[in-house]
Parts: C-alpha cells; sequence; structure tokens
C-alpha cells in the first residue's frame, strides 16, 4: 500500500524545498511562482528503527521498508478554482493523492517574494482553503442536481441518504469550512461521503515552514496557524525546509545526526512528517522476517489478519488459513524466531485477530 501525500500551498512558500528534502528527485527551486509546472513526484522510504532492529538479528539478503508517494504540486493562487494560475490542472493531481501536506510560510525574509506582499500563514491558508472548497462545492452542486428528484419524489432510499450527504456538505461549505468538519453516523452515509472523494475531505497536516532559530521552538506566525486550526481535525507540523535541504547533504547518519544535536533537535523534520503522515491517515506498520528479507508492510490500523495477508498477495487473503504472530519486543528479547517458538511466545492466531503495530507476522494460506 503505497501511501501517497500531495504537497500544496501558495508560490514560495517552501514546497519545492521540502520536497527536495523529503526524496531525491530534484524539482526547480525558484524565486517565482509556477517553477513546479509538472506535478514531481517522489518515493522516499519510511523510517523505522525497529526494522534495522530486526535485520540485525536475521543478517537476511535484503531490507525493505514501506516506501510513501511525494507529489510536488505547483502553487496555488486566488482563483485556482476558477482556472486562474495552473489551478484545474493541479486541483485534479491533489484529487489523487490520500492526504495533503499544506506548507505555510512562517518566516521572514525580505529576499524571498511573498506573492501577496506580506507574510500572513492564516490568510494564506485561507485562500488555498477557500480554493478547495469552491471545487469541492462545485462537485456537490452538479450531484445535487442529479440526485435531488429522486430523493424527494420518488421512493429510492440510496438516493436520498446521498441527498441528505450532499446537503450536509453543501451547507458546511457554504459557511467556509472543509467537507472533513462534518461527521457522519451511519455506514451508508460514511460509505457514499467517501465515495464522492472531495478535496477537503482528505486529512491533511499543516507544515509550518519556519526558520532556522525556530525550528525548536516555534514562533508567533506558528502560533496564529495552531489557533486558526484548533477547531480543525488536523495536525502541524514545524519544520525549517532550509536546515532540512543542509541536513540532507550530509553523507552518513552520524553526520546528521550532530548537525541535529547542535541545533537542539533529536531528529530531523522529515522523519517527522513522515510518521505524523502516517498517523494522520491512520496506518501501522507489521514486519515479516526470513533469511531472504526483512520487509515492513503497511496496512490500515484495525485490520484483520486476513486483510493483511492481502497487502503482499490477493492469493494470501483469499486462501487464509492462520498467521503465525510474534511480538516485536519479544523477537529482541528473545533473538530469533526459533527462540520464541521454544519460549512460547509465538502465536497462532485465526480470521478474527486484529493486527497490532510492530507484529512479526508468518501467514499459512492454501488457494
Amino acid at each position: 500500500m503505497a501511501l501517497q501525500c500531495g504537497i500544496v500551498g501558495l508560490p514560495n512558500v517552501g514546497k519545492s524545498t521540502l520536497f527536495n528534502c523529503l526524496s531525491n528527485a530534484k524539482a526547480q527551486s525558484a524565486n517565482f511562482p509556477f517553477c513546479t509546472i509538472e506535478p514531481n513526484v517522489g518515493v522516499i522510504t519510511v523510517p523505522d528503527e525497529r526494522l534495522n532492529k530486526l535485520a540485525e538479528l536475521v543478517n537476511p539478503q535484503r531490507i525493505v521498508p514501506t516506501t510513501v508517494e511525494i507529489v510536488d504540486i505547483a502553487g496555488l493562487v486566488k482563483g485556482a478554482s476558477k482556472g486562474e494560475g495552473l489551478g484545474n490542472k493541479f486541483l485534479a493531481n491533489i484529487r489523487e493523492t490520500d492526504a495533503i501536506l499544506h506548507v505555510l510560510r512562517c518566516f521572514d525574509d525580505d529576499n524571498i517574494t511573498h506573492v501577496d506582499g506580506t507574510v500572513d500563514p492564516v490568510r494564506d491558508k485561507e485562500i488555498i482553503d477557500m480554493e478547495l472548497q469552491l471545487k469541492d462545492l462545485e462537485t456537490i452542486e452538479s450531484r445535487i442536481t442529479r440526485v435531488q428528484k429522486q430523493a424527494q419524489t420518488g421512493g429510492d432510499k440510496a438516493a436520498k441518504v446521498m441527498y441528505e450527504v450532499l446537503q450536509k456538505y453543501k451547507e458546511a461549505l457554504e459557511q467556509g469550512k472543509s467537507a472533513r468538519t462534518v461527521s457522519f453516523e451511519t455506514k451508508d452515509e460514511q460509505k457514499i461521503a467517501k465515495e464522492l472523494f472531495l478535496l477537503t475531505a482528505k486529512p491533511v497536516m499543516y507544515i509550518c515552514n519556519v526558520d532556522e532559530k525556530s525550528a525548536v521552538t516555534g514562533n508567533k506566525y506558528v502560533d496564529m496557524v495552531r489557533e486558526a486550526i484548533k477547531e480543525e481535525n488536523a495536525e502541524l507540523l514545524v519544520v525549517a525546509a532550509k536546515i532540512e535541504s543542509e541536513i540532507a547533504e550530509f553523507e552518513t547518519y552520524e553526520e546528521r545526526q550532530m548537525f541535529l544535536n547542535e541545533i537542539g533537535l533529536n531528529e530531523s523534520g522529515v522523519s517527522r512528517l513522515i510518521r505524523s503522515a502516517y498517523a494522520l491517515l491512520n496506518l501501522e506498520t507489521y514486519f515479516t522476517a526470513g533469511v531472504q528479507e526483512v520487509r515492513a508492510w503497511t496496512y490500515l490500523k484495525g485490520s484483520k489478519a486476513p486483510q493483511c495477508a492481502g497487502v503482499i498477495h490477493t492469493d494470501f487473503e483469499k486462501g487464509f488459513i492462520r498467521a503465525e504472530v510474534i511480538k516485536y519486543e519479544d523477537y529482541i528479547h528473545y533473538g530469533s524466531e526459533a527462540a520464541c517458538k521454544e519460549a512460547g511466545k509465538m502465536n497462532v492466531e485465526g480470521k478474527d485477530y486484529v493486527t497490532q503495530d510492530g507484529d512479526i507476522m508468518h501467514f499459512r494460506f492454501n488457494v
């Protein structure tokens, strides 16, 4: 399951700088709008120290971490929902992503032009929000036109539920609220809401791009954003993209850590960002461990063993018999699968087992 996050924001807020830190792909970074003309897609491995510790014990032929796809989308501007700038094309690119990373400029720098002349991250956030909301409202109104008659005059229950969902969204969007602020109680409503693929229903993380001296403590701009999003179901992360680009230049892990320690950080913003993106999407990791490979697999939190087996191959889910499960802490403590088995620390689980983050799993199946 490859997680795909789209980086959005106004021009010149640090999106492409951050993207370059996140992936080996190099987006052009220039001091003018629309320097990213085609959406850049980069793939980055998810940092997980547990994978490394397992590999040290197993000594496999290869180590396979899980990955995240990052899509750098050109800077949106006011009027993007109506096609201003490069709006429509890039709104379509956002639609295909799982989550939105919304970069906000939270630093002063006279050498970097702001598209609106002054630094105000809350205003910038509202501009992007409004454009995405207007696009969603357009989608909703078009759907309402199609189902309204069926819902109000016929006996079509599905159309009635659809109409109610659309009306709830319409009301929120017209008030300048994002779709993610609307909640639904029944499974039918939740299913319809999910299938609408609204832009503002996607999980969002606001990334406050700060200067070096604010990397640890944040600043007044970060405080403004935090206050503005307190009613939203959203994450906030403070990152100094300029520092991250310097960290990316170091060749070794030791050099990077030394640099981080010098400026008072325990880990890079990139690592925190990826982990936060996983939490945002309610994702967890299980492992498979053998002499051929030690591998991390991503699954949706709350998934049962057969669904997790299906992440490897659909046949594993279809023919699922059982899962042999060792807890990560037990594997590290006893040092091998055989030792865990001998100590009674390997459990045989059936179809109803809910996979836990960090489980080391071996699936038995028959197709």
